[in-house]
């Protein structure tokens, strides 16, 4: 027989509670914690976890969850992961107002409608739903015009999916996707291929008068300063990491803070 108000299955479900909250924080009021990382511990339950109110990174990923309900409450929220979980909605970031980064890689978001929820965000600016390197993604990945759909739903976006699209940078990473393309044939029906044909045209390899290397030299330029913004963001981490660690030890011991 189920124990008297609880329906059948929740026994089982890993919840959050404030024992787990104090004891991964190290914070005895749980207002107090800023940094918590909560991933792979099988949770399907967020339960009191809307109560931190001053959280401001979190990290919920490769856990059971279905739903954000309890975070709609974390207004100070700026960083969140919750890849690899069973979303099929985000509706409660809307209340995040002050979210800047978000990982929601690995679940089950299936249309860009999905996202509508995110316009709001004004201090967005850097979303994830596609992890290749990890094999995540959503199945609203899988539409060719995904990219641009997201672009135009969340226009204040700088980078998606670990690639920038506005600002120094962005045109290295277009090139790429270009370039990209270029070499994976359509699967769309239509006309079959036509006869392989060489390469190059005739006399292709004759000399020829010295060629413009500027567009070559601009895009390893841009290549360079991204290559440096990357430096400088690793800089600027690992000292916000080692302030943290200053100020979380030696309660608590923060091996990695990194998505």
């Amino acid at each position: 027989m189920e124990p008297q108000g609880e329906k059948p299955g929740e026994a089982d479900r890993v919840r959050v509670t404030p024992q787990l909250l104090k004891a991964r924080s190290g914070e005895f009021a749980l207002e107090s914690i800023l940094l918590l990382k909560l991933r792979g511990l099988g949770l399907a339950d967020l339960g009191c976890l809307g109560e931190c109110l001053g959280l401001e990174w979190l990290d919920l990923s490769g856990n059971e969850l279905t739903q954000l309900g309890p975070l709609a409450s974390l207004h100070q929220l700026t960083v969140l992961n919750v890849a690899n979980n069973r979303l099929t909605g985000l509706e409660p970031l809307a209340a995040c107002e002050n979210l800047q980064s978000l990982n929601a890689a690995g679940n089950l978001l299936a249309s860009p409608g999905q996202l509508q929820c995110l316009a709001g965000l004004r201090g967005l600016e850097y979303l994830r739903l596609r992890d290749p390197l990890a094999r995540l993604s959503n199945p609203l990945c899988a539409s060719p015009s995904y990219w641009a759909v997201v672009r135009e739903l969340l226009p204040g976006l700088k980078v998606i999916d670990g690639e920038r699209v506005t600002g120094r940078g962005s045109e290295f990473y277009q090139l790429c996707r270009d370039l990209d393309s270029s070499l994976h044939p359509s699967s769309s029906p239509g006309p079959r291929a036509t006869e392989a044909q060489p390469w190059v045209e005739p006399g292709y390899w004759e000399s020829w008068p010295t060629r413009s290397s500027s567009i070559l030299e601009e895009a390893c330029r841009q290549f360079q300063d991204t290559l440096q913004e990357c430096h400088d963001l690793d800089r600027q981490a690992n000292d916000s990491l080692a302030q943290a660690q200053q100020a979380l030890s030696p309660a608590v011991t923060t091996s990695s803070f990194v998505f």
